[in-house]
């Protein structure tokens, strides 16, 4: 693990996206699914998620976050998803953003999956961090 202790906190953010690749059968069902409401389920467990990145990759940071969001965007060809994190900390929040996106998939994949596996999870990426030494946009 890094050592941080050096650094002062500063007000940090990173927002990341991503997309999951559907069929028509599988958003056709989005609003008739067993488990309930998709999207409220991928955006709390993405929550969650988040607030365990540190559990989740190895020699990362626990952080304080002040904010989590996560949103959803149909597309004719699937879901775009985007999650933004804040912390005043001494490191950046931007595995936390990216776990948030990659588990807001991962959970639509689950919920959909008796549909057909036929899904592809893909372009999980960082967009923009702001904070410590410098800020970053894709």
């Amino acid at each position: 693990m890094v050592d941080v202790s050096g650094k002062q906190p500063t007000d940090r953010t990173a927002t990341a996206e991503g997309f999951l690749r559907l069929s028509p059968e599988h958003l056709g069902a989005l609003d008739a699914l067993p488990k309930g409401d998709p999207f409220t389920v991928a955006k709390v467990g993405a929550i969650l998620a988040a607030k365990k990145t540190d559990e989740l990759i190895p020699l990362c940071h626990t952080l304080p976050l002040s904010h989590i969001d996560v949103t959803f965007a149909l597309a004719d060809d699937g879901v775009s998803i985007r999650a933004s994190a804040k912390t005043d900390a001494r490191t950046g929040v931007e595995m936390e953003a990216l776990t948030a996106v990659s588990a807001a998939a991962l959970i639509l994949y689950d919920m959909l999956k008796a549909i057909g596996s036929n899904m592809v999870i893909e372009s999980v990426r960082l967009i923009e961090k702001t904070g410590g030494k410098r800020d970053w946009r894709a």
